[in-house]
């Protein structure tokens, strides 16, 4: 493996570890890393969801060579989590179902799907 492969590869695993421990241990998160009062536990998991899409977007470009569909895969994985986020805390947002949140993430995921069957032909 190349060099910079080596180090999109190596920095995806730690924002992908990272963004995995935000979502799912947000008071650990917290407590460790991000000790910005007022503690939000929404907040955090939204961190997570994020730092998990930008390790998936690195991981994916070592694998991948086309730049618009590892774009969307790795935006389709952020978005995801996001989405997860607003519906495992919706009782503390009170915002209720976020159903653009999730159409959004649907939307870069059946993109996602629909450039990775063109690029396959």
């Amino acid at each position: 493996m190349k060099g910079t492969r080596a180090i999109a590869l190596v920095s995806g695993l730690i924002l992908a570890a990272t963004g995995t421990w935000a979502f799912f241990g947000a008071r650990s998160f917290y407590d460790t890393v991000a000790t910005f009062p007022p503690y939000n536990e929404h907040f955090i998991h939204d961190i997570g969801a994020f730092t998990l899409g930008l390790g998936a977007v690195l991981m994916l470009a070592v694998v991948w060579a086309d730049a618009l569909l590892v774009v969307l895969a790795g935006n389709a994985v952020g978005a995801s989590l996001h989405a997860a986020s607003h519906v495992l805390d919706a009782d503390v947002s009170g915002a209720g179902t976020p159903v653009l949140t999730i159409a959004f993430a649907l939307i870069l995921a059946l993109a996602a799907v629909w450039r990775w069957r063109e690029t396959a032909r």
